[in-house]
């Protein structure tokens, strides 16, 4: 059974940090592109950070440039990101997803975990 399960999730104030987890099973984690996306009620999954199989390679959108950083470990088949100077607009669900930013959309996603960045 292949999964994908969320974790590190919360409320932190802004300017706070978070750090996301998403452990892995079920499938050659290094061998997949990973994905993070955020989806806020009523809007369409946001695209945030993508990662080649090997980590050497990441992605960002500009709305999380500079203050998010996404890594891997795949000899614990978990992937991270790291979140810094949070803001309020960075509230969502956050989800993990096989694939890179162009075939994530169609591949397994996590179940998520909330951030929600309050004061």
């Amino acid at each position: 059974e292949v999964q994908l399960v969320e974790s590190g999730g919360g409320l932190v104030q802004p300017g706070g940090a978070l750090k996301l987890s998403c452990a892995a099973s079920g499938f050659p984690f290094g061998n997949y592109d990973m994905t993070w996306v955020r989806q806020v009620p009523g809007k369409v999954p946001e695209w945030v950070s993508s990662i080649n199989y090997d980590g050497g390679s990441t992605y960002y959108a500009d709305s999380v440039k500079g203050r998010f950083t996404i890594s891997r470990d795949n000899a614990k088949s978990t992937l991270y990101l790291q979140m810094n100077s949070l803001k309020p607009e960075d509230t969502a669900l956050y989800y993990c997803a096989m694939g890179n930013r162009e075939r994530y959309r169609c591949g397994l996603w996590g179940q998520g975990t909330q951030v929600t960045v309050s004061s």
